[in-house]
């Protein structure tokens, strides 16, 4: 990637709204730009899954877990799916796991925790909803851009 969230911050002052460093670096790679795809779900990573296996395009798979700690919405499968479909990165509101194979992977992947167990699937959750997180509302198609200092929202629509 070419850019820096430093200096983006720095060219675009408050356009560039931030996002609270809650977040771990656990995927092979700490950076991503993209617009955001949303999913809201809760324990269920049904969607995610889904979503997965589609076209990426480029974009950053947003996910709200409602910062739960008892599961992993995101594991090994999902991570490579997202790679190999040509998705930027993955922003995760809850916990991820198989952090041994995410660190070889060439992909982004941002999330509060690890967590061994798996999630459920109810077929739930919602896809292109405005999700709040970290002190931001992220709404699909917003673009976003992190590294290892953090994650940026950039409006300059």
């Amino acid at each position: 990637m070419t850019f820096k969230t430093t200096d983006l911050c720095d060219e675009h002052g408050d356009q560039a709204r931030v996002l609270q460093p809650i977040f771990q670096d656990l995927g092979g790679r700490t950076d991503f730009a993209g617009p955001a795809l949303t999913v809201r779900c809760f324990e269920d990573n049904s969607r995610i899954k889904e979503l997965s296996q589609q076209p990426g395009e480029g974009r950053v798979l947003v996910v709200d877990g409602g910062g739960s700690d008892r599961c992993a919405l995101l594991g090994d499968i999902i991570a490579e799916d997202l790679m190999k479909n040509g998705w930027a990165g993955a922003l995760i509101y809850g916990q991820v796991r198989d952090k041994a194979v995410l660190a070889g992977l060439p992909l982004a992947v941002k999330a509060l925790g690890v967590s061994p167990r798996k999630s459920v699937k109810r077929n739930e959750g919602q896809i292109g909803e405005a999700v709040t997180f970290a002190g931001q509302t992220i709404r699909s198609g917003d673009q976003l851009y992190a590294d290892a200092d953090g994650v940026i929202i950039l409006d300059v629509r």
